[in-house]
């Protein structure tokens, strides 16, 4: 079984959107966290933004709690996915060059746009970007 990490700054609208559509599209294939570079949101549920945005795609973020990167994230991942370049570097700096070969942008050479403090039109988008981004990382639906 895969082990994938999602990580972007707060763990509170990008990443815990990806945990849940990588979870669906990779069924019992792999196993999927997320978590945030800050702790502004720990044990806290997801944006209500992007409850609303997963839930038009038939995604349930209502259980979410936010959680904080560690390294043991790191080392527990075989692939951890950062949303943007800025989160990526901020994993490299973090990680030390232990799991350099695991880490990678989400969407290879460009960033998932944060969402955050924009309308739900730019939640719903940002949802339906990260949602057609499983089909990189896992394959059709396993059950």
């Amino acid at each position: 079984m895969r082990k994938l990490l999602t990580v972007c700054l707060g763990n509170y609208c990008r990443s815990p959107l990806a945990q849940v559509a990588l979870t669906r599209r990779g069924g019992t294939a792999v196993t999927v966290r997320s978590a945030g570079l800050i702790g502004n949101w720990k044990d806290q549920p997801a944006n209500p933004s992007m409850i609303n945005a997963a839930r038009r795609l038939g995604l349930d973020l209502t259980h979410h709690r936010g959680q904080q990167i560690t390294l043991e994230d790191l080392d527990w991942a075989d692939d951890v996915l950062a949303m943007d370049a800025a989160v990526l570097g901020t994993l490299r700096a973090i990680d030390g060059g232990h799991n350099t070969h695991k880490l990678r942008l989400y969407l290879p050479g460009r960033d998932v746009p944060d969402p955050m403090s924009q309308d739900q039109n730019t939640f719903n988008d940002c949802a339906v970007v990260i949602e057609a981004g499983t089909a990189l990382h896992v394959g059709q639906r396993r059950s």
